[in-house]
């Protein structure tokens, strides 16, 4: 089953409550993926710098060293701060470098995300506690994706839930099923891609970056997306810059969006919109099969 949430915020005015106005919305997706949960907020207030955040599940770990070795490795600073059993990794260095050496060389670790903008955090459990866990409603930004699973084919675990991150603040949460992602896992391994679990979606997330790290904008990188990815998805894809949703063919998986002067948001139901400030003044409506929606900042 599982439950999309996105919320773009277009202007100012509501960038200051991001984060607790993504905690309404995931609290109105629990019944559909009440089994584990995550959010992506990007909050571009790092001055350029690189954070790259990282997983180790149920252990309790010195990122101190952590951090002097990636020094050593990149020629530039690195801080590391800890959200219980997460942290998040400053750097000036390149993020790429950092996810691929963590993932080399610290084992039990997972790269949930790296990027300019973006911090992501996941875990097992009632989608509130990990809202309330690792602070969605304190979070400030531009805009935040968040999903809610129901591991109906596969284990209950945090590295299968969403959000997936395998490029540079390139996001994605799904709903649905891809039919061909072992094969395109391949392909996309030979491109220099590297997953961290067996889940169809970070292989999906893995060919969107591809895509961007080839040249394509969002758009352009979706547009391959409808002839390259078989199944059933409705995507909701967060970039340093913008926003964007795709559903396929058939669009057999829920999906619902809203929009106001001040924000965009999307959701698996209504209901998770519902709650958001001025929605019922939004414009409403479905969207449409293989038809791309994205949405940037300005300028």
């Amino acid at each position: 089953m599982c439950g999309i949430v996105g919320l773009f915020c277009k202007t100012e005015t509501h960038r200051h409550e991001l984060g607790r106005l993504t905690a309404v919305m995931l609290r109105e997706m629990r019944d559909r993926g009440p089994d584990s949960a995550g959010f992506a907020v990007y909050d571009p207030g790092t001055d350029g710098r690189t954070r790259v955040t990282v997983l180790a599940e149920g252990r309790e770990v010195d990122w101190g060293p952590i951090a002097a070795a990636l020094e050593e490795v990149l020629g530039a600073e690195v801080t590391a701060r800890a959200v219980h059993d997460h942290a998040v990794f400053t750097t000036g260095g390149a993020g790429r470098t950092v996810r691929q050496w963590i993932i080399d060389n610290v084992a039990g670790a997972s790269v949930l995300s790296y990027g300019d903008q973006i911090e992501l955090y996941k875990a097992v459990g009632d989608p509130d506690l990990v809202a309330e866990r690792y602070d969605l409603a304190g979070r400030t930004g531009t805009h935040a994706l968040a999903h809610t699973r129901m591991a109906t084919e596969s284990a209950v675990t945090t590295n299968g839930s969403h959000p997936f991150v395998t490029g540079a603040d390139t996001c994605l949460v799904h709903n649905g099923s891809l039919s061909n992602h072992n094969r395109l896992r391949r392909f996309l391994e030979a491109q220099g891609e590297s997953f961290q679990t067996e889940n169809d979606s970070e292989v999906a997330a893995g060919y969107l970056s591809w895509r961007m790290r080839s040249g394509d904008t969002i758009s352009e990188a979706l547009e391959g997306a409808l002839g390259d990815l078989d199944g059933f998805y409705t995507f909701a894809i967060g970039v340093a810059d913008g926003f964007a949703i795709l559903r396929d063919p058939i669009a057999c998986k829920p999906a619902v969006v809203a929009e106001t002067d001040d924000w965009v948001a999307m959701s698996s139901e209504y209901r998770a919109i519902a709650r958001l400030p001025g929605a019922t003044d939004a414009e409403i409506w479905e969207p449409e099969p293989a038809r791309i929606y994205a949405w940037s900042l300005a300028a």
